[in-house]
């Protein structure tokens, strides 16, 4: 591989998790919207997953400052000197403007829109948000939720109905304790850097039962499905409650001081199987009821 290619592969597969899930959640989008033969997906499938990438990208080049403080990110290509940052910022760019060209043609202005947005809001503010204040992610969660709407509009869904709304709040929700799970294991490694945290705010008691009731919340968001018919099957029915049961249960653990660093990990874990479990749930039942 050239060179320039190891160093764009090193900048791109850090937070590849990140643009997984969002292209992830663009496909159950466009699934539930049920129309169309499966090609207007295209376009915005890659345009998400590019802006992700991308995004990605061009947080590391921001953070670069900050990463290299810290054990858990001085490994990363910037901080480490695998590229430079001027590299970094050309690459990411490259990234996000092959998304935002691939939305364009659509010539869907809401599509568009919502790409736009989702970089900016991203880059623009949350990125710098989170250098003033450890509840930054409240604002920043909303970034996750809009994927889903994009796979969604794409499909031919209406942008404010009430079902993707709902997907939209759980992937908002989802984000939270998925985020304070990562603060209760390195917090001290952001205080380093001198990163606000949580862990600044609240004593591990506190952080710990704070992070279980976002936990309870994204698992009854997964409850309000069903009323709004994204759930219909009785058997998808049984197999999201016995998913959020299995979330709640594990996570009541962060509730014991015993063995909490190791609970932590698990929770962190198991809520990232989670929002998988729910996109294969949703995505299921609607084809199930397609055929």
């Amino acid at each position: 591989m050239s060179g320039f290619g190891s160093k764009f592969l090193s900048l791109t597969r850090v937070k590849i998790g990140i643009p997984v899930l969002a292209t992830l959640s663009t496909v159950a989008g466009y699934i539930l919207a049920a129309e169309g033969g499966g090609l207007e997906l295209a376009l915005p499938l890659l345009g998400i997953f590019f802006l992700a990438v991308g995004s990605s990208a061009l947080n590391q080049v921001q953070d670069r400052a900050f990463d290299i403080l810290m054990d858990r990110t001085k490994g990363r290509p910037i901080p480490a000197g695998i590229l430079s940052a001027r590299e970094g910022f050309w690459m990411a760019s490259l990234l996000i403007l092959v998304g935002m060209g691939l939305l364009t043609v659509t010539l869907n202005p809401v599509l568009i829109g919502l790409g736009a947005f989702a970089v900016l809001w991203y880059n623009g503010v949350y990125t710098y948000l989170k250098r003033k204040s450890a509840f930054a992610v409240l604002p920043g969660a909303i970034i996750g939720s809009i994927p889903p709407v994009v796979g969604w509009v794409a499909g031919g869904g209406a942008l404010l109905d009430t079902q993707i709304l709902v997907v939209a709040l759980f992937f908002f929700i989802w984000q939270i304790p998925h985020f304070w799970l990562l603060v209760m294991k390195y917090g001290k490694d952001y205080e380093k850097a001198g990163i606000p945290s949580m862990t600044q705010v609240f004593d591990a008691e506190q952080l710990a039962r704070i992070t279980f009731m976002w936990v309870v919340a994204t698992a009854g968001c997964c409850l309000v499905m069903p009323l709004v018919k994204l759930v219909t099957s009785y058997i998808l029915l049984g197999c999201l409650v016995a998913s959020t049961i299995w979330l709640v249960t594990g996570a009541a653990k962060l509730l014991q001081a015993e063995g909490r660093v190791q609970s932590t990990r698990k929770a962190f874990h198991h809520i990232n199987y989670f929002a998988l479990l729910i996109i294969c749930l949703l995505s299921i039942d609607r084809v199930a009821s397609l055929i």
